[in-house]
Parts: C-alpha cells; structure tokens; sequence
C-alpha cells in the first residue's frame, strides 16, 4: 500500500485549518488533496491531538503483527493436523 505524503501532524494542522473557519475546497487546493481525501481524513483524525493520531498509528502497526502472528499459528496448526492424520 502507497503511504501518505503527508505525517500525522500535518494532516491534524490541515483539519485544524477547517477548524479555524477555512472553506473546504481552499484547503483542498492549497495543499494539493482532494475533497475526498480531506473527508477520509476527517473521519479518521478529527478531533484528535498529535499525541493520540501517533498512539492510534502504534495500535494499528500492532495490530498487524498480532493478525499476521495468528495467521501464521493457525496455518502451522493445519499443516499438522493434515500430517498427524496421514501418519495414522
């Protein structure tokens, strides 16, 4: 997946700029981004502080690595079912 060109911070000081009493598509244009993009960010910053975007960013990296770990358990786990089977 393609990351964003733009950190956390600087996507909190852009949704911070609406805040303030900036039109939308001005933003939009200034920073080079579009509507849509603005409003996914919206729904996922808005209303957090740098601190809590870097602390929702640690969990979803986390995240990751416990689902890929499962994965991985759960797969070995098949592999030796099937051979425990065809042992017998």
């Amino acid at each position: 997946m393609k990351g964003s060109r733009f950190s956390e911070e600087q996507i909190i000081g852009i949704l911070k700029e609406q805040d303030a009493g900036s039109k939308t598509a001005d933003i939009c244009r200034r920073h080079g981004i579009s509507d849509a993009t603005f409003y996914k960010w919206k729904a996922k910053y808005g209303g957090l502080e740098v601190s809590e975007a870097k602390r929702l960013k640690a969990l979803e990296d986390e995240n990751a690595k416990l689902k890929k770990l499962l994965a991985e358990a759960m797969l070995d786990n098949a592999v030796l079912k099937d051979l425990a089977a065809k042992k017998w």
